[in-house]
């Protein structure tokens, strides 16, 4: 695999998006980038400096419950819901605060709630976090079972996008084909890359990679 590119955040130097250029099958796609978020997700300072940024885009909203975390987003959570109190953002848990949590997916890959867990979704005001959104698959899931549980999605934040929105709720995110024009996501059937007999670097999830 190559070595990787960066591109930093204008506001803030602790915020760097890490890619990789190559042929990637993702569980929805094949895409022409891998965007490693690892140290975005896991490194404290890094971690800390996303949530804050993605909670400024955040800061209107009126009430925000939960933060519902996807592909190991749950550090950037925790930070994102610090920033969204401090600032004044309302709760309508009892508490005040704001829970933040992550589903588990079922033999057929759906997302679900054990009944622990399911008054974080129940009658609250969701917002879902991802690390890319790319074909909207996940989003998809993830407003649906949030639906589904008796919730309402009032917002999407990412750290990079290709989606504008999905569901009609708009995606807010640090990154998107601005900063990365050429990004590019094909169907498995009609993948390009697959045509012209370029080897396919890695599989990758919402947890890394695996190189072939």
């Amino acid at each position: 695999m190559q070595d990787y590119k960066k591109i930093d955040y204008a506001r803030n130097k602790d915020v760097v998006l890490r890619y990789i250029p190559g042929h990637f099958i993702t569980p929805h796609s094949h895409v022409n980038y891998y965007m490693d978020l690892s140290d975005m997700k896991s490194r404290q300072r890094e971690a800390r400096a996303t949530g804050e940024e993605l909670a400024e885009m955040f800061l209107s909203t009126n009430i925000v419950d939960t933060v519902l975390c996807l592909n190991g987003m749950d550090v950037v959570g925790a930070y994102l819901a610090n920033k969204l109190t401090k600032a004044g953002v309302l709760s309508a848990n009892a508490h005040k605060t704001i829970y933040i949590t992550s589903p588990e997916y079922n033999n057929s890959g759906q997302m679900m709630f054990r009944e622990n867990n399911q008054h974080m979704i129940r009658r609250k005001k969701v917002l879902i976090l991802i690390d890319t959104a790319t074909t909207g698959g996940t989003l998809y899931s993830a407003i649906s079972s949030v639906g589904y549980y008796g919730g309402e999605t009032v917002g999407i934040a990412a750290i990079y996008t290709v989606a504008t929105q999905i569901s009609g709720i708009p995606i807010r995110s640090l990154y998107s084909t601005r900063d990365l024009s050429d990004y590019a996501s094909y169907e498995s059937n009609n993948c390009p890359l697959c045509k012209n007999g370029a080897p396919v670097d890695a599989i990758c999830n919402g947890f890394g990679y695996s190189t072939l």
